[in-house]
């Protein structure tokens, strides 16, 4: 059983609750990832749907998106990071709802969870790979960040402990291909990208 810091279901109250400082810390543009997002719009065709899963405030990811032309529905768990994503981009799509029970009844050709599918527990990482498929149309690349190794790993956020877990890269991949996806790269902590374990992968298979 976790204790009460290692529970990750505070992840969604904090984000709730220091959403102000959270933008503030959060820089605008990209500078690591860009190498990374990159690689991964290099897959998509001039305005192509774009699923950001916990996008938070909307930047730098979801801008970045945008003004390159790409139609970006973003999701988060908290409704003053969506209202700040919507203040910034009216013209794009801001949803509120838990990644663990999202079903939008519509696919993208492509999806992005950087820095927040992390949060989530080990099961409720593992139940995400049916919710990519169920999003992804067919050759959407998958784009996200994960922990090295199997493990727990607590961070602290304005004097909140803050939960991150990571699943096994060898589960990963395992979990990927169940569900018709194939790994194009994968790069554990990459030097280049901040120490950020990343994955591109790619929807090839219909249904």
């Amino acid at each position: 059983m976790p204790t009460d810091k290692e529970n990750p279901e505070t992840i969604i109250g904090l984000y709730q609750r220091h959403a102000d400082a959270w933008d503030r810390d959060r820089r605008a543009e990209l500078i690591t990832e860009r190498a990374w997002m990159d690689r991964f719009t290099a897959l998509l065709q001039p305005g192509a749907s774009i699923l950001d899963i916990g996008c938070g405030s909307g930047q730098p990811i979801a801008k970045y998106l945008i003004e390159r032309g790409y139609k970006v529905t973003g999701v988060d768990s908290s409704p003053p990071l969506i209202e700040k994503c919507r203040a910034r981009f009216p013209n794009n799509e801001w949803i509120v709802a838990d990644m663990r029970a999202l079903s939008l009844n519509k696919t993208f050709d492509a999806l992005i969870a950087w820095d927040s599918f992390f949060h989530l527990s080990h099961d409720a990482q593992r139940a995400m790979f049916p919710i990519f498929k169920q999003h992804a149309n067919d050759g959407a690349p998958l784009l996200f960040t994960t922990g090295p190794e199997h493990r727990v790993a607590m961070g602290e956020f304005h004097g909140e402990p803050l939960y991150h877990a990571s699943l096994s890269i060898q589960e990963y991949r395992e979990l990927l291909s169940s569900q018709g996806f194939s790994v194009i790269a994968n790069t554990i902590e990459d030097p280049e990208c901040g120490g950020h374990t990343v994955w591109l992968a790619q929807c090839l298979s219909v249904g």
